[in-house]
């Protein structure tokens, strides 16, 4: 299989909202964040999919490794297909290895804690996990304004508070709880009640978790406004895959939003069907 067969089908197995966006993109641009996204998956499968914490690490030292092998020629080509696939397009786009890298520490982060203390604490690691992937995104998608930069920064925090809120059940079982610390305090919701997913809670559990996760998606749905508002005109048609990625995400969250507590025990999701009509939608409209 090629590099370039290889990220394209780990990018269409992961059923991911972002594939969609992809889809409507000139090739080469296709091609490079195909890469890209195929190359964030893999680092993520890291931490998700590797239980010993020590393998994990070994892991996430041999993608720095990898990195850095795709900007020093002295080192030899880098050995993984994702990588492979994305060097080619590293100048094209202006790729630097500093973002790559950040990827690589928001998963360290994952494997040093389970907690957050605060919302300003939990927006750091978003920023390497998200908040980078978007810069990145950004300049494959055609950015020509610098402001575009700060855009990409904060529909990449609106993605990934989206992603905290769909999976704090499944999360939350693998001892990871990424809702701010004093939030859960604030709103009198205990680990161990999200860790059990509310069984043996008392009866007051429902609705005391239900006003923690309005209080969450009214915050990842103003993050959404506030990043559209960030967005120059003149990089509104170039950064339509974004925005086709925002309006999968903000109805998610609506859809989440009709039955918050759904999220203990299942991942709420939208049809392949109805990913695609949004992104369409967007495609054709040029706005949400």
């Amino acid at each position: 299989m090629t590099p370039a067969a290889y990220v394209q089908e780990k990018a269409a197995a992961s059923g991911s909202s972002f594939y969609y966006a992809f889809l409507f993109l000139p090739p080469p641009r296709r091609a490079a964040i195909t890469a890209f996204y195929a190359f964030c998956r893999e680092i993520d499968d890291v931490v998700d999919e590797v239980h010993d914490p020590g393998v994990a690490q070994a892991k996430l030292n041999w993608w720095r490794q990898q990195v850095m092998r795709c900007f020093d020629v002295s080192q030899g080509p880098p050995e993984h297909p994702a990588l492979l696939a994305l060097q080619p397009h590293l100048t094209t786009y202006g790729i630097e290895a500093e973002p790559l890298m950040q990827v690589i520490e928001g998963c360290q982060m994952d494997l040093e804690q389970s907690r957050y203390l605060d919302y300003p604490t939990l927006q750091q690691y978003c920023h390497r996990v998200a908040g980078v992937v978007g810069e990145v995104a950004a300049r494959i998608f055609g950015q020509t304004d610098p402001a575009t930069t700060q855009y990409a920064h904060q529909l990449g925090l609106a993605f990934q508070l989206t992603n905290i809120i769909r999976d704090v059940g499944e999360d939350a079982v693998r001892g990871r709880i990424y809702i701010p610390v004093n939030e859960l305090q604030r709103f009198d919701v205990k680990a161990h009640e999200l860790i059990k997913r509310g069984q043996a809670s008392d009866t007051t559990f429902s609705q005391r978790f239900e006003t923690l996760m309005r209080f969450q998606i009214e915050r990842a749905l103003t993050t959404y406004d506030d990043a559209l508002t960030l967005l120059p005109a003149q990089d509104r048609r170039s950064q339509k895959p974004g925005l086709m990625m925002a309006s999968i995400y903000r109805t998610l969250l609506q859809e989440i939003a009709t039955d918050p507590q759904l999220v203990l025990t299942r991942r709420v999701s939208l049809t392949p069907l109805r990913k695609f009509w949004l992104a369409w939608k967007v495609q054709a409209l040029g706005r949400l």
